[in-house]
C-alpha cells in the first residue's frame, strides 16, 4: 500500500489516492519510518524486559466491563496510562510526519481527537455482551467512521491525523514479534505458492474481462492488478509503470476501496457461517481482501469473534490475523513490484506504438516498487526469534508472552485501531458510485473469482498447513 496523502477541501476522500512513486531513502517516506518506529518500540521493549521490566504499564487497554460505570472507573484508573500512551504515539508518528514535512500544528490536533475515540472504540468492544451483538473493535471502529465521514463534513485540519497507510504499516511491523521466524520460513513457501496462483488468475480474469468490455489496456492491467494483489498501492504503482491516465488510476483505487470495505463485513461472516477456523479464515481473507487494513480489520474481527465464542470457533484468536499476515504481506505484497516491472515491459515494448505513451522499464522498478514495512515485518520477527530461542516453550510462554510479546501486541492493536477508524473517516459513499458500470463490471467479476480460488486454496488445497498455525 501506498503512503497517504494530503487531501484539499472539496476533494473526494477517498484514501491514498495520489499517483506517484515512492521517494528513495531510508527516511524519506511513510513505508521506511513504519519499519523504524515498529523497530524501536519492539527494541525499547526488549531492553525493558531484559532488565526486569515491561512495557506492560505503557501499553494499556480496557479490560472487561459489565455496566457503564464499570468502563468509566477503569478509564479514570488508569488515565495517566492513556495520556504516556497518547504522548508516546504522538511523539513516534509526528516526528515521522514533521520530518517528512507535515504540519504538526494540523496533525496533533487530528491525532488526539482519533486517538480518544479509539479509546472509547476500545471500551465499548470490552463490554462483556459485545460479542452476542459482534461489536468487534474493528467493525465499530470502521463503521463509526463510515457514519461520521458520510453525515458531518469534517474540517480540512482533521485529515492530517487519519494516516491510513502509515498506521497500519506500522502495526504490520509490530505483528512481526508474535510471529517467530521459524513459522514464516515453514508456511511461507505455501503464501508464496497460494499467492501466486491468485494474482495470476484474478489479474487475467479481470484483463480480459476489461478488453471484453471496451476499456483501455492500460486501464485494464491498473483494474486487473489492483484486484490481483494489494489494492491501493498495487493500483498506483501499475499506474504510473503503464503511464495510465490519473483518473483510471482514481477510479481503480474507488474500486478497490469499495469492494474491500464491502468484504470487511463479509468475509467474516462467511467464514463464520462455514465454520471455518481460525487460521483459515484468515488465509481466506488474505487471499480475497483487496487492502492490508481492510484484511486485518476482517482478520481481527474473527479473531476477537472466535475469542469471545466460548471454543464455537476452532483454533487460536491470534492464528487469524497471523495467517492474514501471512498471506497477503508475505504472499500478495511481494507481487506489487513484479507487476509493475512487468506491466511497465508490455507498455513500452507492445503499447506503446498504440497510444504514444513512453512506460519506463527499469529492474529497478521492482526494488522501488517493493513493500519497505515487509523488510521491518522479517526483522520483527527474527528478533523475537532469537529472544525465544533462549528459553524453553513453557519459559517462554510463561515469561516471555506475557511480558514482552503482549505489550507489543497491545499496541499494534491500537495502531490497527487508528487506522480502522481512519479508513471510515476518510471514505465518502457517494464518490464510491460514480465509477462507472464497465470497470464495475469487469473489476466484480474478478472479485467473484477470487474469492472462490482463495476458498478452494484456502479450505481444501492448503487446509492442513494453515490449520497448523490454529492448533
Amino acid at each position: 500500500m501506498s503512503e497517504a496523502t494530503r487531501i484539499l477541501p472539496g476533494q473526494a476522500r477517498t484514501p491514498d489516492v495520489a499517483v506517484r512513486a515512492p521517494r528513495a531513502g531510508l527516511f524519506s517516506n511513510e513505508d521506511w519510518w513504519s519499519v523504524w518506529i515498529g523497530l524501536l518500540v519492539i527494541v525499547v521493549a526488549w531492553a525493558l524486559f531484559a532488565n526486569g521490566g515491561s512495557l506492560k504499564w505503557l501499553a494499556v487497554a480496557p479490560a472487561k466491563w459489565k455496566t457503564l460505570a464499570e468502563a468509566w472507573q477503569g478509564i479514570a484508573a488508569h488515565g495517566a496510562n492513556y495520556l504516556a500512551l497518547f504522548a508516546a504515539f504522538a511523539l513516534l508518528f509526528g516526528t515521522a510526519l514533521a520530518l517528512l514535512g507535515h504540519s504538526l500544528s494540523r496533525f496533533l490536533p487530528s491525532f488526539l481527537v482519533l486517538f480518544a475515540a479509539s479509546l472509547l472504540i476500545f471500551t465499548a468492544s470490552a463490554w462483556t455482551e459485545a460479542s452476542r451483538y459482534n461489536l468487534e473493535s474493528p467493525l465499530i471502529a470502521l463503521a463509526l467512521g463510515l457514519v461520521v465521514s458520510n453525515v458531518f463534513t469534517l474540517p480540512a485540519w482533521f485529515q492530517s491525523g487519519l494516516r491510513v497507510e502509515f498506521y497500519i504499516k506500522v502495526g504490520i511491523v509490530l505483528l512481526g514479534a508474535t510471529l517467530p521466524l521459524t513459522l514464516l520460513v515453514w508456511a511461507g513457501p505455501v503464501a508464496v505458492g497460494q499467492a501466486t496462483i491468485v494474482s495470476l488468475s484474478t489479474f487475467g480474469v479481470i484483463f480480459l474481462a476489461g478488453k471484453a468490455l471496451g476499456l483501455d489496456k492500460r486501464f485494464a492491467a491498473v483494474l486487473g492488478v489492483g484486484g490481483a494483489v494489494c489494492g491501493v498501492s498495487a493500483a498506483i504503482a501499475t499506474g504510473g509503470a503503464v503511464r495510465a491516465k490519473r483518473e483510471q488510476t482514481s477510479m481503480a483505487i474507488t474500486l478497490v476501496v469499495l469492494w474491500a470495505i464491502v468484504m470487511i463485513f463479509v468475509l467474516p461472516f462467511a467464514s463464520r457461517a462455514l465454520g471455518l477456523s481460525t487460521a483459515v479464515a484468515g488465509a481466506w481473507i488474505g487471499t480475497s481482501e483487496f487492502a492490508d487494513a481492510a484484511g486485518v480489520a476482517a482478520a481481527q474481527a474473527y479473531g476477537d469473534a472466535a475469542r469471545n465464542a466460548g471454543g464455537a470457533i476452532a483454533g487460536a484468536p491470534d492464528a487469524a490475523v497471523q495467517a492474514f499476515t501471512l498471506m497477503k504481506v508475505v504472499g500478495r505484497d511481494i507481487w506489487i513490484g513484479i507487476w509493475a516491472f512487468v506491466l511497465a515491459w508490455v507498455a513500452t515494448t507492445r503499447w506503446n506504438e498504440e497510444g504514444g505513451v513512453q512506460a519506463k522499464a527499469d529492474v529497478r522498478e521492482i526494488w522501488a516498487r517493493f513493500p519497505k514495512f515487509v523488510i521491518g515485518f522479517v526483522l520483527a520477527s527474527a528478533l523475537v526469534t532469537w529472544i525465544a530461542s533462549h528459553y524453553s516453550l513453557a519459559d517462554y510462554r510463561k515469561i516471555v508472552t506475557p511480558d514482552l510479546v503482549a505489550p507489543i501486541s497491545t499496541l499494534r492493536t491500537w495502531a490497527f485501531t487508528f487506522c480502522f477508524l481512519s479508513i471510515g473517516l476518510t471514505t465518502r459513499l457517494r464518490s464510491l458510485t460514480a465509477t462507472g458500470w464497465r470497470p464495475l463490471l469487469a473489476f466484480s467479476i474478478g472479485v467473484a473469482v477470487n474469492i472462490v480460488i482463495g476458498y478452494v486454496l484456502s479450505v481444501h488445497v492448503f487446509a492442513d498447513y494453515w490449520n497448523g498455525l490454529g492448533g
